[in-house]
């Protein structure tokens, strides 16, 4: 095959990706979608595409899961997203 039918190939797989990605996250906060999105080991800057954030914000909360622990930033007494 022609690469550039392997890349128009790919990036339709990766719209593919991301459309069902957004179902399955469809109504989850976003902490819980890039917990999901984690575990199926999508990269950091998929799922920031999917869940509308930043890969430095995917990044955290992913670590912060691996640790056990929830956000630690509060806004007057709130957690935070």
């Amino acid at each position: 095959m022609k690469e550039d039918t392997l890349n128009n190939i790919d990036k339709k797989l990766d719209i593919i990706i991301k459309l069902l990605a957004g179902n399955i996250v469809q109504g989850k906060s976003k902490t819980d979608a890039i917990i999901i999105l984690g575990a199926f080991g999508m990269d950091t800057n998929t799922i920031a595409d999917v869940v509308g954030t930043t890969p430095a914000t995917v990044v955290a909360r992913l670590w912060e899961q691996k640790k056990g622990g929830k956000t630690k930033k509060k806004k007057m007494g709130a957690e935070q997203e």
